[in-house]
């Protein structure tokens, strides 16, 4: 295996681990209840469309994604 891939499997690693540490905190209890998130209840029906954090969430990954791959060239 290159020695790229083991880097980047490791980067990967490091930031699971942030964003479990950030989950079990407490930090990030915002995130899902955006404005922009849609939340409809009728009945004992629930429909949650998280537009607003799939967004946020697409843009920090592409950014993560660019950076990572800019330190393995």
């Amino acid at each position: 295996m290159e020695r790229g891939v083991g880097a980047a499997i490791i980067a990967i690693g490091i930031g699971l681990v942030l964003v479990g540490l950030l989950v079990s905190t407490g930090a990030l209890n915002w995130f899902g209840r955006l404005p922009g998130d849609l939340r409809f209840e009728r009945g004992s029906t629930r429909v949650y469309l998280p537009i607003t954090s799939a967004i946020i969430a697409s843009v920090v990954l592409t950014v993560v994604i660019n950076v990572i791959s800019r330190f393995l060239r």
